[in-house]
C-alpha cells in the first residue's frame, strides 16, 4: 500500500532551522521513499512500511536531539500518482 505523509517539524527552541534541516537530510537517505519539501512542510511518499519505519527512526532521533519539539503529521493512503 502506498501512502503520502505531510509532516512539519517544530523544534521549540531558538535554534530551530538546523534540527529541521537535519531531519529532512536524514529522511532523504532512505532510498525507497520520495521526499518533497516546501516552506511549510515536507511530503514523503512510498510504501507504507518503508515510510513509517523511516519516520519512526528519524522522529525518535529528533525527539532525543530536541526534547521540546512537535511533529504535525497527516497521512493519506492510496495517494494519487504523478
Amino acid at each position: 500500500m502506498k501512502i503520502a505523509v505531510d509532516i512539519s517539524f517544530y523544534p521549540l527552541n531558538e535554534e530551530f532551522i538546523t534540527p529541521i534541516k537535519d531531519f529532512i537530510s536524514r529522511i532523504k537517505e532512505y532510498e525507497k521513499v520520495e521526499i518533497f519539501t516546501n516552506s511549510m512542510s515536507t511530503q514523503i511518499r512510498g510504501e507504507y512500511h518503508e515510510v513509517i519505519n523511516a519516520l519512526t527512526v528519524e522522529m525518535y532521533d529528533s525527539f532525543n536531539s530536541v526534547p521540546k519539539s512537535v511533529f504535525a503529521i497527516k497521512i493519506l493512503n492510496n495517494p494519487l500518482s504523478d
